[in-house]
């Protein structure tokens, strides 16, 4: 295989089809060989690329993904230069957990956003990887950016994990999906829970009236949500609870503990009508400048290499000063 590394410039890829793959699908063995030359392209970028008139056979356009290959033929692959992402390369600290050629787990502070958005344009969780990760970055979707398959609010803090080309992308994407992969959520609530562990599964969806917010619906106007919980420790007003996600929708956490009536202290969105009376600990708890939920515990397979990647983060400062005081 011949190949140009800049990925600055235009890339010419040359792969040779072995025995083994003959007959097989035109896009699943070119994908096996772009992998096994370390070289990440997704069937879908592919088949992209195909659409374009840039994968050729002896010279001739292929725009077939689904034609049989046969043993020795020579495709020739090009890909266009990385178009720059939009959001500007910054340098921002980050708390790097663990960090490989395909992914990246980051550990989130509170008051980051995540993406660059209307009034967030910079300065993001975004911003700060394109300048970390730099030419790592092998494209998603033919955009030199990283590819972000989850989100955690502004204010909640914990484990992120996000891709740093395109079959990573896709694959940690199937894994949401499919609900295979674990998280596991710290959160100080509202009250004790009755009873003490179970189950929250509702329709979540837009609220119909403030459209800022997600609230409980029909089965109709939202999409399916289950969320495990158990109380890990009860105090004076409030109580530490593990919130297990088996979906992932907005806000889901957030929203559950609302619906059963313990929203998580501080969140402002969700739990701001709570008036837990003039005491000390409610003087402590109103103090408290963000929702206290963290995501401590995060596990998945690693789309290269199957193994079973777990990671695990304490509470940050904040979250564990406020327990020390109650």
């Amino acid at each position: 295989m011949e190949q140009s590394l800049d990925k600055s410039a235009l890339m010419t890829l040359e792969l040779t089809i072995p025995e083994a793959m003959d007959r097989q699908r035109l896009d699943k063995a070119l994908t096996s060989l772009l992998v096994d030359h370390e070289t990440s392209l997704s069937r879908a970028r592919l088949q992209s690329l195909m659409a374009a008139q840039q994968i050729t056979l002896n010279n001739a356009v292929v725009t077939d993904a689904s034609s049989k290959v046969k043993t020795g033929q020579i495709y020739t692959i090009t890909i266009p230069p990385l178009r720059s992402a939009v959001p500007e390369a910054q340098s921002i600290e980050l708390d790097i957990v663990y960090e490989d050629n395909d992914l990246i787990v980051i550990n989130k502070p509170a008051g980051m956003v995540v993406h660059p958005a209307p009034g967030n344009h910079d300065h993001t969780l975004v911003n700060a990887l394109l300048a970390h990760c730099g030419k790592s970055l092998s494209g998603i979707g033919g955009v030199a950016r990283p590819g972000i398959v989850h989100r955690l609010d502004k204010d909640t803090s914990g484990l992120m994990v996000v891709a740093k080309n395109d079959i990573t992308h896709q694959e940690l994407t199937k894994q949401f999906a499919n609900h295979s992969l674990s998280r596991v959520y710290h959160a100080l609530v509202w009250g004790i829970p009755l009873p003490t562990s179970g189950d929250i599964e509702t329709s979540i969806g837009r609220h119909p009236r403030e459209r800022i917010k997600m609230a409980v619906t029909s089965a109709q106007k939202g999409k399916s949500a289950l969320t495990h919980y158990r109380v890990l420790k009860e105090f004076d007003l409030v109580s530490l609870v593990e919130c297990k996600l088996a979906t992932g929708r907005t806000h889901q956490i957030r929203v559950h503990m609302a619906h059963i009536k313990h929203p998580v202290v501080g969140d402002k969105v969700y739990g701001n009508h709570r008036n837990p009376g003039a005491h000390d600990t409610a003087q402590i708890l109103r103090a408290f400048p963000r929702q206290a939920l963290h995501a401590l515990h995060l596990q998945f397979c690693h789309p290269r290499t199957k193994k079973n990647m777990r990671f695990k983060v304490a509470l940050p400062l904040d979250m564990q000063k406020l327990l020390r005081k109650l």
